[in-house]
């Protein structure tokens, strides 16, 4: 199932859309850094290229993290 939310990022708000799997593992992944999920969302946000949108650029970066979490884990 999708889930859209809306939150602000440096000042300006928007909505993203992502799976519920990855709201899950993106929720898990700022607890993990100590930090909001606002904060982490405009981290990536600020680290995305112009030619990605910010809802690929999130998949993108949980997955790189559950790949690299299982590969520390083999």
């Amino acid at each position: 199932m999708t889930g859209k939310r809306s939150l602000s990022i440096r000042g300006h708000r928007t909505s993203i859309s992502l799976e519920d799997a990855f709201w899950s593992e993106l929720r898990s992944l700022a607890v993990r850094r100590h930090m909001s999920l606002a904060a982490l969302i405009a981290e990536i946000d600020a680290e995305r290229g112009a030619d990605t949108n910010l809802s690929s650029a999130i998949r993108l970066h949980v997955l790189a993290d559950a790949l690299a979490r299982a590969q520390g884990n083999a």
